[in-house]
């Protein structure tokens, strides 16, 4: 079955929060430990004010990848912050590096300048794919997450688009 990379619909809003709940419940590699709701996803998704996308193979959400601001205030209009998340069984097949090419292709088309990626430090793979799809380290900022009873490093990577 080919591969879908489209615009996510709040139709998708289930299997969007399955993933990144899984993310959240399950692993350091987000510091956030509230769960998404499939009703705020949607919200999200009506608003359409950036690009939000999704892989799907034969009906089934395998990932998904979307940017929003970096920081507040006009003058970082051009800087956005990505998040990309996979279902595991959808890693180290070229979805992740798909996915980021189709939303570095529309963030240019919105006048994006530099996305920025905040990876915990807990998750090397992700260090590594960054580095591989041409982002550098361009920050560290030590223990200023807090999950599980752990202090997390930050480790900020950006590309130029």
């Amino acid at each position: 079955m080919p591969l879908e990379i489209r615009h996510a619909q709040p139709r998708d809003s289930a299997s969007i929060a399955e993933i990144a709940n899984a993310m959240i419940r399950d692993t350091l590699f987000t510091f956030t430990s509230q769960e998404r709701q499939p009703q705020e996803i949607a919200a999200r998704l009506e608003q359409d004010l950036t690009p939000f996308l999704v892989a799907e193979r034969g009906g089934r959400i395998l990932g998904f990848a979307t940017y929003s601001a970096f920081r507040s205030g006009p003058g970082y209009r051009h800087t956005q912050e990505h998040s990309i998340q996979l279902r595991p069984e959808a890693q180290g097949h070229g979805l992740g590096r798909a996915l980021m090419g189709q939303l570095e292709k529309e963030a240019r088309t919105r006048e994006v300048h530099v996305l920025v990626a905040g990876i915990s430090s807990a998750n090397p793979k992700a260090l590594k794919f960054h580095r591989a799809i041409g982002y550098t380290q361009t920050g560290f900022l030590p223990q200023v997450g807090r999950k599980f009873n752990q202090w997390l490093d930050l480790i900020l990577m950006q590309k130029q688009l």
